[in-house]
């Protein structure tokens, strides 16, 4: 569902940053994390049961790290945010005639001629003070506000989901074509991840698309490097 504009038929997407960020990371961390275990785990050890042992606990660690992270980050963001919120209502509560030319001040920088601006946070300091220092000086509003529970939910989910590709291609693959299977899922699952990104926030394809691929590709490698170097599972 989108914001109601005046033009519908080209909506915007800013309402989605937060679960569409969370979801995004989550996924991508799910695919590079497990498939980046699996193939370093296989370069160094052939065995197919250590690599599905590595595969499982990586998948239930990494959901739980990167839910337990998102709920920690954002629940500090959202603290930061109510905060905020408090010290602007002590501020209005006790000197509303500077908070109200200090919003006036906000609207003539931003353009506006100095009657006008006046007008303005006249009315809307009548209307509701705290809203509108909330939104035009703090910059925060409803739909970029801070959501701990569903960042955590988006991420923990969505790397669970994504980190299972990589996990049900090793188990799947002869013994021999682990490492080659693996990738390939991966990088196709990488691809369709940027592309889908893209596609909720309404953002160019191709780079999305690339920039999730390259540096997927980047990790799984290194991974495969350091486990066929050194021989030992990362």
């Amino acid at each position: 569902m989108t914001t109601a504009t005046a033009h519908p038929d080209d909506p915007h997407y800013v309402h989605r940053t937060g679960w569409l960020r969370a979801s995004v990371l989550g996924a991508n961390d799910g695919i590079i994390s497990v498939s980046s275990l699996i193939i370093g785990v296989a370069a160094a050890t052939p065995e197919p049961g250590a690599i599905m042992v590595a595969g499982v606990a990586a998948l239930m660690a990494g959901a739980m790290s990167m839910a337990a992270g998102e709920y920690i980050s954002v629940s500090s963001q959202a603290d930061s945010e109510q905060a905020d919120i408090r010290r602007e209502a002590e501020a209005l509560a006790a000197t509303p005639a500077d908070e109200e030319a200090e919003l006036a001040a906000i609207y003539r920088a931003r353009g506006l001629s100095e009657q006008t601006a006046a007008a303005v946070a006249r009315e809307l300091t009548t209307l509701d003070p705290l809203a509108a220092h909330v939104r035009d000086e703090l910059g925060l509003s409803d739909q970029l506000a801070a959501r701990p529970l569903q960042a955590a939910l988006a991420s923990g989910l969505t790397f669970s989901a994504a980190a299972a590709v990589p996990l049900a291609a090793a188990w799947l693959a002869p013994a021999d074509a682990i490492t080659f299977t693996v990738v390939a899922v991966s990088i196709i699952a990488l691809a369709i991840l940027g592309a889908l990104g893209a596609k909720a926030g309404a953002a160019p394809l191709i780079p999305a698309t690339l920039r999730v691929v390259g540096w997927g590709a980047f990790a799984m490698a290194t991974t495969a490097l350091v486990g066929r170097l050194f021989g030992v599972s990362v």
